[in-house]
């Protein structure tokens, strides 16, 4: 039985519109800094945050305790899932 040929792995282009840097507002610049950066690099750093801060909710995991800081940026909500904190975060950009 013959083996079929191996593909070659084709290195995915990342979409523009997430390279594309953006600039946090004041209450956002709190936990991610103020410099402009990219979607995924913010993203990343919010995530750092919330970890490095122990804000995941231990027993529902999809589920982010505010701090002060990330209060300002979740219109004052104490409790906030991961889906709903991409919306939140993007009303704080510019």
């Amino acid at each position: 039985m013959a083996k079929a040929p191996a593909k070659t792995a084709t290195k995915r282009k990342p979409n523009a519109a997430f390279m594309k840097p953006v600039q946090p507002d004041e209450a956002l610049a709190e936990v991610v800094g103020s410099k402009p950066l990219p979607r995924t690099e913010l993203t990343k750093k919010l995530w750092i945050y919330i970890k490095k801060n122990n804000l995941q909710d231990p027993k529902q995991r999809t589920m982010i305790n505010a701090d002060d800081k990330l209060k300002a940026v979740f219109n004052g909500k104490k409790k906030v899932s991961m889906f709903e904190m991409t919306k939140l975060v993007s009303q704080h950009l510019d």
